[in-house]
């Protein structure tokens, strides 16, 4: 399975006031909140955890067909880090997420998936042949072959990313 998110940096700050009464409090675990007034960039640190949550999340609605509420419950670590890119895992449950974001100027994108080897299957799609079944769980449907593959959709401000897994 997979999930996604990106944000725009720069509506991201037009936007949303993080460091607004309660923000903190009501989306990150204390741990997090930790990390974050540490970290050399806050900001940064706020949208990278929010990121994570998000594409994990992603994965766990499609699992559970359940849509709730729950940053809190998708705790963030970070296993690695270079220049540009992040290595992390998101906990949920008993949900292990492993996640990659990639870093730019002015977008942050994170892929979300439940084998970290699939991290290097994730390839970026068209947004066509798209469908959704009732709980509104996008799939990329291939009509010569009637079959349909997860996909994940996302779309902040300038950037939109639609990912998949390449199954080959």
């Amino acid at each position: 399975m997979i999930g996604n998110d990106v944000i725009d940096i720069i509506q991201s700050r037009h936007e949303s006031n993080w460091q607004r009464k309660g923000f903190m409090q009501k989306i990150f675990t204390p741990n997090e909140q930790l990390m974050i007034s540490k970290a050399p960039d806050p900001e940064i640190t706020v949208w990278l955890f929010w990121s994570m949550k998000e594409a994990a999340y992603k994965i766990y609605n499609r699992q559970t067909k359940r849509r709730e509420f729950i940053p809190k419950k998708l705790v963030c670590s970070i296993v690695s880090q270079d220049d540009n890119s992040i290595i992390g895992k998101v906990n949920c449950d008993q949900n292990v997420y492993h996640t990659k974001t990639i870093l730019l100027h002015e977008s942050i994108h994170t892929l979300a998936v439940n084998s970290l080897d699939d991290l290097k299957n994730v390839m970026e799609i068209e947004n066509k042949n798209i469908i959704k079944d009732s709980n509104g769980i996008p799939y990329l449907c291939n009509f010569l072959s009637n079959t349909l593959q997860d996909v994940s959709i996302s779309h902040h401000g300038r950037f939109q990313k639609v990912v998949t897994l390449d199954l080959k």
